[in-house]
C-alpha cells in the first residue's frame, strides 16, 4: 500500500532567500517536515529544497515612469502585474501542486490569490507595508495608497496571517479587520556563553544594513557623548552605498568607531560573542521603525549581549522585562549616551548573565513551535477561495 503523498508548501518572497533572516528561517523549518518549494531572487541553500527563480526588481527609466503613472491615476492591478517578478511568479505557481503557499509581504500575496488552486494561502507580512517609509514624501505620494490598497483587498483572503510584534499585529487588526499571528524575528539558539569584560575597552556593536530611514548617524553622535572607555563598532551591508560612505565620513577621525565587513548570517553570533553590548537607536520616524523589533535584537540576545536601546515600545518592553540592558529617556544621541554611560563591567556582566538565561525562550526553535502549530491549522482547514 503506497503511502500518503507528503504535504507541498510553496514559500514565495520577492527576496534573496539566501540572505533574508527571516524567510531563510521559515524555509528551514518547513523543510524538515514538508516538500517545499522556494521561489525568489537567489536559491535558500537548504538542503531538499527546490527553487524557482523570479527576477529582481530592475527598473528602466521608461518601466518607473509608467509605473509610477499607474499609481497616480489608481491603476493599481494593472502596476502590481505589470511587474516582471509578478508574472514570473505566477508562472512558477502555475507549475506547482501546492497544499500551503506561504507569501512573504504584500508583494507576495495577490499572485499567491491568483494561483492558488486548492491551496491555503499563509500570508507573513513581516511589517505594516501601508506606512513602511511614510517619512518620504515621493513615497507617500506614490506608494501609500497603493499598498493600502493591496492590504485591504487580499489580506482579507489569506487563511492566516502573521507579522513580527504586537503593535504592528494590532494596526493590522484596526486597519484591514484581519488577526494576526505574532512570529518575532527571533535568531536560531546558539550554544554560547558571555564573553567576559575585564582589562579592555567597553566593545559597542551595532550590525544590519546601512539604511538612511535608520538614521545611523544617531548612533556616531553618540560616541561624541562618551568618553574613551567606549569602542563602536558597525558591521554593515552595504544596502546603499552613498549613505554607507556618509556613515564612514562622519565618523572619521574618531579612532573609537570602526567599519567592519559584512559577514554571512551564519558567522554573526560568534563575531557578536565578542563585544559587549549590542546598540540600536533607530528614532520613530515611521510606523515600522516606531514598533520594530528586528533580527539584530535577537541576534544580540543569542551572542549573549547587553543590550542598550531607545525607548521603541516593542525593543524597550523585551529589555525590560528580561532586565538585558538599558533604555535610553528619548531618541538623542546626548539621551542615548547617558544611558550607555551607566554601563559599567559589572552591570554588563549581570546583563549579559541575563541574556543567556532569555535565550532559549527568545530563540528561533520557541517561535518556530507557534509558527508550526499555525501552519498545521490553516492546512487543517477548508481555503478561504
Amino acid at each position: 500500500m503506497e503511502g500518503k503523498e507528503k504535504t507541498h508548501v510553496l514559500v514565495l518572497s520577492f527576496s534573496r532567500l539566501s540572505a533574508d533572516p527571516r524567510v531563510h528561517r521559515q524555509i528551514g523549518l518547513l523543510a524538515r517536515h514538508f516538500d517545499v518549494t522556494a521561489v525568489g531572487w537567489d536559491a535558500p541553500s537548504v538542503p531538499g529544497v527546490s527553487f524557482r527563480a523570479v527576477a529582481p526588481v530592475n527598473w528602466t527609466r521608461a518601466g518607473k515612469a509608467a509605473a509610477a503613472l499607474r499609481l497616480k491615476l489608481g491603476l493599481y492591478e494593472r502596476a502590481y502585474w505589470s511587474s516582471a517578478g509578478v508574472r514570473d511568479a505566477g508562472n512558477a505557481l502555475a507549475r506547482e501542486r501546492v497544499d500551503l503557499i506561504v507569501a512573504n509581504d504584500i508583494q507576495a500575496l495577490p499572485v499567491a490569490v491568483r494561483f492558488r488552486g486548492g491551496a491555503r494561502i499563509l500570508f507573513d507580512a513581516h511589517e505594516y507595508a501601508p506606512r513602511e517609509f511614510e517619512e518620504s514624501w515621493k513615497w507617500r505620494f506614490f506608494f501609500a495608497r497603493y499598498y493600502d490598497y493591496l492590504c485591504r483587498r487580499y489580506v482579507p483572503l489569506a487563511d492566516a496571517a502573521t507579522t513580527v510584534c504586537e503593535g504592528i499585529a494590532a494596526e493590522y487588526r484596526s486597519a484591514v479587520g484581519v488577526p494576526m499571528t505574532v512570529i518575532h524575528n527571533s535568531a536560531a539558539y546558539q550554544d554560547l556563553g558571555p564573553s567576559a569584560t575585564a582589562g579592555r575597552p567597553i566593545r559597542l556593536v551595532h550590525h544590519g544594513g546601512a539604511i538612511p530611514s535608520r538614521q545611523l548617524e544617531t548612533m556616531i553622535e553618540t560616541m561624541r557623548h562618551l568618553d574613551d572607555r567606549y569602542t563602536l563598532d558597525f558591521i554593515l551591508v552595504p544596502s546603499v552605498p552613498r549613505y554607507l560612505e556618509s556613515l564612514k565620513a562622519l565618523a572619521a577621525g574618531d579612532a573609537r568607531i570602526r567599519f567592519l565587513p559584512p559577514a554571512p548570517m551564519h558567522e554573526l553570533p560568534g563575531i557578536l560573542n565578542a563585544y559587549d553590548a549590542g546598540i540600536y537607536l533607530l528614532p520613530p520616524n515611521n510606523f515600522n521603525n516606531r514598533y520594530s523589533l528586528p533580527n539584530k535584537f535577537f541576534e544580540f540576545v543569542q551572542a549573549r549581549l547587553t543590550i542598550a536601546v531607545g525607548p521603541s515600545p516593542e525593543m524597550a518592553a523585551l529589555v525590560r522585562r528580561h532586565d538585558l540592558g538599558v533604555v535610553a529617556e528619548d531618541f538623542t544621541p546626548r539621551s542615548f549616551a547617558r544611558a550607555i554611560s551607566g554601563l559599567d563591567r559589572e552591570r554588563i556582566a549581570a546583563h549579559k548573565a541575563r541574556s543567556h538565561a532569555a535565550a532559549r525562550e527568545l530563540s528561533f526553535e520557541n517561535a518556530a513551535a507557534a509558527l508550526m502549530q499555525l501552519v498545521e491549522r490553516t492546512l487543517s482547514h477548508p481555503c478561504a477561495a
